[in-house]
């Protein structure tokens, strides 16, 4: 069912639909804002591009947007650096604020928000090239087990990830984390079904969209099968006892309540083979908006087009700290 509150696309005014970057995942960033562009404009929506990774803040305030949709993945388009900027000069934007973007892009700050609220995620270690020297990995491995799961916490689109399932893999997997992050996230490695809930609103008014299901070559939804190929399958509502659908929804609400969440955003899941208990993975404040994309697909599923869903989101854009 469609629960959109009907919108003036003349009352936007001029829109900046910010995409591009500098981020490891400018490639799909490219991808969503030329996607949100067309859907707004075909909405009489009067929106631009404007591309971050090469024009500066000062042609950004020149623009003299009236808002702005936020299509930026990852490092200074999702990490709380560009939304303070926007603070600063004043222009409303879609999506979290600083704080709660900085934290969700953290992943390890995230797993300590959500711990500190009785919210389920899976152990972890945190390491250093300091620890790395000190052969505190085999104590790690030892702690959480084998295989684990190594990633960057500051990364998204599964950028820097690797599986380790044998001891002596665990160094290489380190580098290649280490590389994109001062700090290297290890993970406990849970076996089962990837899931995904998107979220619309904040605050009480924040709502889950239909529960979507990722099926992946080998089960390795990496960067490649997220977005460049068409093996990857989706099922959207995802076929669970109602259960188990209310629960996943219901975790979803309060991991993004717990951050601060708030206009639009997605929560990913892991459902253990063993047992069915879901595990919070990490919240995704500025998601894909591409062909392959969740969050459009799972709108879907509820009679939202990716038209609709793109004018629900900048409907929200505000300015978030108060003057």
């Amino acid at each position: 069912m469609n629960h959109l509150t009907p919108v003036d696309a003349k009352a936007f005014g001029k829109v900046g639909v910010l995409y591009g970057g500098r981020s490891a995942e400018r490639d799909v960033s490219i991808m969503s804002g030329n996607g949100v562009l067309k859907a707004l404009q075909s909405k009489g929506v009067d929106a631009h591009l404007f591309d971050t990774g090469v024009r500066t803040l000062a042609e950004l305030a020149a623009e003299k947007f009236d808002r702005v949709f936020i299509a930026l993945h990852g490092r200074f388009g999702e990490d709380g650096s560009l939304q303070g900027a926007l603070e600063l000069l004043g222009i409303p934007y879609t999506g979290s604020g600083v704080m709660a973007s900085s934290v969700g892009m953290d992943k390890i700050t995230t797993k300590i928000v959500w711990l500190a609220a009785g919210l389920p995620t899976p152990r972890y270690a945190v390491l250093s090239a300091a620890a790395v020297a000190g052969s505190d990995l085999d104590a790690v491995a030892a702690d959480l087990g084998l295989p684990l799961i190594v990633k960057p916490p500051h990364e998204g689109s599964t950028i820097g990830i690797t599986k380790v399932s044998a001891a002596n893999e665990f160094k290489a997997a380190f580098d290649i984390a280490a590389a994109l992050d001062d700090t290297v996230l290890a993970e406990e490695f849970v076996t089962g079904r990837e899931f995904t809930v998107a979220m619309l609103g904040s605050g009480a008014n924040a709502r889950p969209l239909p529960v979507v299901e990722i099926v992946a070559p080998q089960g390795n939804y990496d960067y490649q099968n997220k977005y460049f190929t068409d093996d990857t399958q989706y099922f959207c509502p995802a076929v669970l006892p109602e259960a188990l659908t209310q629960e996943m929804q219901r975790l979803a609400v309060l991991a993004y309540r717990a951050i601060g969440c708030e206009g639009w955003g997605r929560v990913d899941f892991l459902l253990r083979e063993s047992d069915q208990k879901p595990f919070l993975l990490e919240v995704n404040t500025s998601p894909g908006m591409t062909g392959h994309s969740l969050v459009p697909m799972a709108a879907r599923a509820e009679g939202i087009s990716y038209e609709d869903l793109c004018v629900e989101i900048l409907r929200t854009a505000r300015l978030k700290m108060k003057g």
